[in-house]
């Protein structure tokens, strides 16, 4: 009489000790290991029933592959690298893109590594020392500077690569990228067409690439409807909250200040909320913002502030997905580049004088 306390395994499955390896999913599926190994690879010559029940059985036993067997045979390491810089102004940056990236890996045999990447070192270091110890088949990374080294060696050495961002190097390379200019353009015309005389902008670091998309979109802005500015030049959107609020308060006691502000992440619009505040001045009243949202906070914090989106999960996906492309040999600049949108979440109709609704 059969034990009822011991588990019922399926009918044709074979009890196997130790880790799980490619015999243990073919006898369980009836399959020659060949095909199990193809099938795991997501070979097209395997029907995808079959790669799906595959994977499925994988995942039912804890099937991992051998990685340095992998990689002997392949020469791959089948791990995608993330350099991680820190981004203060964009709260969640780390978790959502990761997240994203994670979501376009799922169900390949690519496992993520992430690497920090600190703002006091030298960002061409940690692209060497993944390119040299063979630690991954590609790499992601951020915060592009107009010529970046890091994107020159990466090209010149054909490593497979995407970047968080552009760079104004004569070599097309993969990127990802939000629409810095739209959004500093959509955003100050916002702002004029709420009545504010003189908006300003905090702008990014100098040293990077977003940095002149956002000057640009600003300034094209500010030129078309001929009304009075102010760049403030020294802070920007790497600063401190507490230097952006005390800046902020001390303009308000100097001559002129502006009262509408461009704010390119949502700790730099709460920092410019504080110290307005600290000022005696309500928004909505004696000032405006408008600021780019990539989390919920600002929202449920001040509802009243006008919010340009930016879906960094989506990021994240995309760039692993373009990546995935260029390690499997892709060289249609068209797939491996990506532009995206942003989207308006204005809370109600406005207009720009002698200008059209916005």
């Amino acid at each position: 009489m059969a034990d009822p306390t011991k588990p019922v395994r399926p009918e044709g499955t074979v009890q196997r000790r130790g880790k799980p390896t490619l015999r243990t999913i073919a006898d369980i599926t009836g399959l020659a290991v060949t095909t199990v190994s193809r099938a795991l690879a997501d070979a097209p010559q395997i029907s995808l029933e079959t790669r799906q029940r595959v994977r499925q059985v994988a995942l039912d036993i804890g099937y991992s592959p051998d990685r340095a067997a992998q990689r002997l045979k392949t020469g791959r390491t089948n791990v995608i690298a993330v350099l991680l810089a820190p981004h203060e102004e964009i709260l969640g940056y780390g978790t959502s893109v990761m997240a994203g990236i994670a979501r376009a890996l799922q169900g390949t045999a690519y496992h993520l590594i992430v690497m920090p990447n600190f703002l006091d070192a030298a960002n061409i270091d940690a692209v060497n020392y993944v390119i040299r110890n063979g630690m991954a088949d590609g790499l992601i990374f951020s915060r592009t500077e107009p010529l970046d080294p890091r994107v020159k060696l990466l090209s010149e050495t054909g490593f497979p690569f995407v970047t968080h961002g552009r760079t104004e190097l004569a070599t097309a390379h993969p990127f990802v990228d939000y629409d810095n200019f739209t959004f500093t353009y959509e955003a100050t015309r916002r702002l004029i067409a709420k009545g504010r005389r003189k908006p300003a902008l905090i702008s990014g670091p100098a040293d990077f690439t977003f940095s002149g998309h956002i000057l640009h979109g600003f300034m094209t802005a500010v030129r078309e409807t001929g009304c009075a500015y102010e760049i403030l030049s020294d802070i920007d959107l790497d600063s401190p909250a507490g230097a952006i609020r005390d800046r902020i308060r001390r303009r308000q006691t100097e001559k002129d200040p502006p009262d509408g502000f461009t704010c390119g992440g949502e700790v730099c619009a709460l920092a410019t909320i504080t110290g307005m505040s600290d000022c005696g001045l309500r928004l909505g009243l004696e000032y405006d913002i408008v600021a780019k949202q990539t989390s919920p906070l600002l929202g449920a914090i001040q509802p009243q502030v006008d919010t340009i989106y930016e879906d960094l999960t989506e990021t994240g996906a995309h760039m692993g997905r373009i990546l995935l492309h260029r390690i499997g040999g892709s060289t249609d600049i068209g797939e491996l580049q990506l532009l995206l949108d942003p989207e308006l979440r204005f809370k109600m109709p406005a207009e720009v004088p002698g200008d059209g609704a916005v």
